[in-house]
């Protein structure tokens, strides 16, 4: 299967703290690909990396073979890259039609049909239409940001930490728009919550203060205890 983003050997620093030291990772087309890791391994850095937001101070990120580790941040999004904040990223004082609209880059069909095909994902997003964001559950919101990222035409998307905060039901709602989603774009998924992790991802890779240091199919952490008690503190 082709690999869609392949990062060689990153390294990453926010200010004089050097943060990504070596990450090794790819995102496979078609699939969902979990970053795992301890709180302040570096998972968060790494997507932030990839969208330009923290610059690789070396090492090479390749989007669809093509190097995007020196573009700037406008520039990796509208190559097809959509970002999902851990934070959301939404506008509070938007209503849900305008947060969309912000989002959308044309008027065309093809953007009207992702928007129709959103909206369907979600329903709320149509129930609230006219409501603010800043006034959806947690959930909601988290709905909106991922559909917002959606209708850009990603081809990848990158979504942080979606269920952080959210109840179990509303957890569950997440993972069937994550299966969903899967059969338009490619998915990285940053997530602390492992039982969702394992529903929704294809492959891993795990990250230990800022270096990979296991990749494969996700079954295979499923299956092993000493590496998730390792590396995750779970068992």
């Amino acid at each position: 299967m082709a690999n869609l983003l392949e990062m060689r050997n990153v390294h990453t620093y926010i200010g004089e703290y050097h943060i990504l030291q070596g990450v090794d990772f790819t995102a496979s087309a078609g699939q969902v690909s979990v970053l795992l890791g301890r709180n302040g391994a570096g998972k968060t850095t790494t997507l932030k990396t990839i969208m330009g937001l923290h610059p690789a101070k070396s090492g090479t990120i390749l989007f669809e073979g093509k190097p995007i580790e020196k573009l700037s941040t406008h520039k990796i999004a509208r190559s097809g890259l959509g970002y999902v904040p851990e934070d959301q990223g939404i506008f509070s004082t938007l209503t849900v039609e305008e947060n969309i609209r912000v989002a959308m880059r044309d008027q065309s069909d093809a953007t009207a049909k992702r928007i129709n095909y959103v909206l369907e994902l979600f329903p709320d997003l149509k129930k609230f239409w006219k409501k603010n964001g800043g006034n959806l559950s947690g959930g909601q919101k988290q709905m909106l940001s991922m559909a917002r990222a959606f209708i850009q035409d990603s081809r990848l998307l990158l979504i942080d930490e979606p269920s952080k905060g959210l109840a179990p039901v509303v957890i569950g709602k997440v993972i069937e728009a994550i299966h969903e989603l899967k059969k338009q774009s490619t998915i990285v998924l940053v997530e602390q919550n492992f039982r969702m992790a394992s529903k929704v991802g294809d492959t891993f890779t795990l990250i230990d203060d800022g270096r990979t240091v296991h990749t494969g199919e996700m079954g295979y952490l499923i299956e092993n205890e000493e590496m998730k008690r390792k590396y995750l503190g779970i068992g």
